[in-house]
């Protein structure tokens, strides 16, 4: 481990079920063995774009500066979505497919620059590798990231520049809250613990009314229909209520959230999350 080169984060949708981590990050030590390698997550959920794109957003913060994020999240591969590198505004690098992934870093963190990556320069080739094989985050992302942290290449010569007016972004729903009451939607889960995050940010709930220890009405609906209205207590800590009792917290992004005391609210109330979970908090 060199600790003058940038650390490799790494997520993806791939899973440890089968050898496609274990590849990617052999061709990474083939380039470079002194390259330190961190795994993000390999459980994202297949195919989501969303979910990617949100946990680059709770992560990239806590790292150091010039770190080089590899997210491979990837339904499109193979067709004309661009493969780039972003630089963000504040010091970090983020390879990945153009195709939504860098919605919550745009907004949050500010893209300074993107560059499209040069396959005839920055892709793997060599013997038992196709030119037209599918796998990018081995041959492409993971190779290129490699290259960039290794210093073989600089960022200029990942590729072409191009505007970052261009890049592929989702909407982001904002909530509206008034005094005594919040609207957003449920953006996206905490699957281990089957907690529910909210986009209310809880800041703005506590200078609109609401304070630990009140009850708060809480109606979930999808697609317009309520699936749960209870008055559930918003506190500090998971202990302010009883065993499988519902409560609403402040979660590590300082959004509101919800869980179920030693169990999972998602499997409980059956609520998922996304664009058509819509939630209303009221005093």
């Amino acid at each position: 481990m060199n600790q003058n080169k940038p650390i490799l984060v790494f997520q993806t949708d791939f899973t440890y079920k089968e050898a496609a981590v274990c590849a990617m990050y052999g061709v990474v030590k083939t380039v470079d063995r002194t390259l330190e390698i961190v795994t993000g997550t390999h459980d994202l959920p297949q195919y989501d774009i969303w979910s990617a794109s949100y946990r680059l957003y709770q992560s990239v913060r806590f790292w150091p500066k010039g770190t080089i994020f590899v997210s491979v999240v990837d339904p499109g591969v193979g067709t004309s979505r661009r493969a780039c590198v972003a630089k963000t505004k504040d010091g970090y690098y983020i390879v990945t497919p153009d195709n939504g992934s860098l919605t919550h870093i745009r907004k949050y963190h500010g893209i300074a620059e993107v560059r499209e990556i040069d396959e005839t320069i920055n892709r793997l080739h060599g013997e038992g590798i196709d030119s037209v094989s599918v796998f990018h985050g081995r041959d492409l992302f993971g190779y290129c990231a490699a290259r960039l942290a290794s210093g073989i290449i600089t960022y200029e010569q990942v590729g072409p520049a191009y505007s970052t007016d261009e890049i592929i972004t989702k909407e982001i729903k904002e909530p509206v809250i008034t005094e005594g009451r919040a609207e957003g939607i449920i953006e996206i889960d905490d699957p281990n613990f089957g907690n529910i995050w909210t986009n209310i940010p809880t800041d703005e709930l506590r200078s609109h009314g609401f304070e630990y220890g009140d009850m708060v009405n809480v109606e979930i609906s999808h697609e317009g229909k309520s699936v749960f209205n209870q008055n559930v207590r918003f506190d500090k800590a998971f202990g302010m209520v009883k065993k499988d009792e519902p409560i609403i917290y402040n979660n590590e992004l300082v959004k509101a959230a919800l869980a179920v005391s030693q169990g999972s609210f998602m499997q409980k109330y059956n609520v998922e999350f996304g664009d058509d979970w819509k939630i209303v908090l009221k005093k």
